[in-house]
């Protein structure tokens, strides 16, 4: 056997009525999908249900698969105790998805979660099925700060372990899209939120999984999602199978978006197979960004693959270009997957020109930020760059000197100082600018602080 259905769904606590306590009626319409997604899944009688959630133990480079032999959890944490929910794991099928995963390069298994409760991601959906059933094991996994095609990678080996051991399953992508479409929302209000919420729910709803995997970074990131990498693995999961796909509901009347989609697999498809399209279309990115960059982000390029393929750093270039033989402060930043990478820089000039401003900085974004291990020769055609080159620093009296798309930011209170860029993705307002920069600093939000802002160029 193998899987026979996925279900997209949602996890509002408050659909729960228990937790919901009325408010639940207000996104009815998800309500009756939901019942409707979850009767059609018990229908097909299946051995085990698949859960990913974003909500249950998560690592940058590992998937983690729940060990053990059940797990259980409540509402409590959503004001309703009453009400838990207790599944019992395919045990088998989680150990034989480890070992199959490991055969293909990808790392995941049950590190961290022995003896971890249920999330809601999880909870959630098997409150509803446990309405037409309760005659299944459970695998619940969790996503990964990995790629998209890791996620679709990982979802592939979920299929062959089902099939392999014959298992009738059903997979279940639990996870919320946009957090920001409305200014009344707990999240604000970001233009990126319903932008992606249309774009997701259509190319699930056409079953343009391609299209799925390739949703630029910038725009899933300031939407505020948390459902995409379930997704991800869902496509993987039903990697070359022809699909009938119906959209059961789609709600956002409390400024995040609930969608429910259903797709029973009718036959193999070879056609939907969509690795290696991804692969290729991505390698074309790669090839095109770099015909694109400019000096400065080809020398931070060079400085990097050259420190990391050989132990050396990069020699300092000759006949520079009169801007970069200037001084200045220079912040080399690192992204891969759309997720930061590494970042250093100086916010006032430490080398003789921008040009070893950028190779000193660029070497240390890669080897030496403490928040990530140092860059490996295989990351390095993956990688996105940008360069900042700083202004001078100048003195502001208040907050209201600033913008937090324009200036960047230096707070300082007694010998600490921190420092945040201009115009980065999810930081919108002043406040949360100053905030997160006297973080960097390690300086309390009562303590009293100097402001200096300053204005970048950006090279990407």
């Amino acid at each position: 056997m193998s899987i026979l259905a996925a279900y997209v769904v949602p996890h509002p606590p408050l659909i729960i009525p228990e937790v919901g306590r009325g408010e639940e009626k207000k996104i009815q319409l998800t309500v009756n999908a939901y019942e409707r997604a979850m009767k059609e899944a018990a229908d097909f009688a299946p051995d085990t249900i698949i859960v990913v959630s974003p909500h249950t133990v998560m690592y940058a480079d590992y998937f983690h698969i729940a060990p053990g032999e059940e797990a259980s959890g409540s509402f409590g944490q959503f004001g309703a105790p009453e009400v838990a929910v207790t599944a019992r794991y395919d045990s088998v099928l989680a150990k034989e998805l480890a070992s199959v995963a490991a055969a293909e390069g990808i790392k995941a298994g049950p590190v961290g979660g022995r003896n971890a409760a249920l999330d809601h991601g999880v909870m959630i959906p098997l409150h509803f099925l446990h309405a037409y059933t309760r005659d299944f094991r459970l695998l619940r996994v969790g996503i990964s700060g990995l790629s998209p095609l890791a996620h679709y990678n990982f979802g592939k080996c979920i299929a062959r372990v089902v099939e392999t051991l014959g298992r009738r399953a059903v997979f279940i992508a639990s996870g919320d899209l946009s957090h920001k479409l409305t200014p009344e929302g707990p999240y604000g209000f970001a233009p990126e939120g319903p932008r992606f919420d249309k774009a997701c729910m259509k190319y699930l709803e056409e079953g343009d999984f391609l299209k799925l995997l390739r949703i630029a970074p910038a725009l899933y990131q300031a939407a505020a999602e948390c459902g995409l990498r379930s997704f991800w693995m869902m496509a993987g999961a039903l990697d070359a199978k022809a699909l009938k796909i119906k959209k059961l509901s789609y709600q956002g009347p409390f400024g995040v978006g609930y969608g429910v989609v259903s797709c029973k697999v009718t036959r193999e498809d070879a056609r939907r197979s969509f690795a290696e399209r991804y692969e290729i279309l991505e390698k074309r990115a790669r090839e095109e960004r770099r015909a694109a960059e400019d000096d400065y982000v080809q020398l931070a390029r060079h400085a990097i693959e050259t420190i990391v393929r050989t132990g050396e750093p990069a020699a300092r270039p000759q006949g520079l270009p009169s801007e970069m033989a200037e001084r200045a402060g220079v912040f080399v930043s690192l992204k891969k997957d759309g997720e930061l990478r590494g970042c250093i820089g100086t916010f006032e000039p430490t080398a003789k020109n921008i040009a070893e401003e950028i190779i000193k900085n660029a070497a240390s974004a890669a080897l030496r930020d403490p928040r990530f291990p140092p860059v490996r020769a295989d990351e390095l055609d993956e990688l996105v760059y940008s360069v900042d080159v700083l202004t001078e620093p100048e003195l502001v009296d208040s907050a209201d000197d600033l913008d937090a798309k324009r200036y960047g930011v230096i707070v300082e209170s007694r010998g600490r100082k921190g420092l945040l860029l201009p115009d980065l993705a999810g930081v919108d307002t002043v406040e949360e600018q100053l905030r997160i920069a006297r973080k960097k600093g390690g300086i309390p939000e009562d303590a009293a602080i100097r402001i200096w802002r300053f204005e970048v160029t950006r090279h990407v």
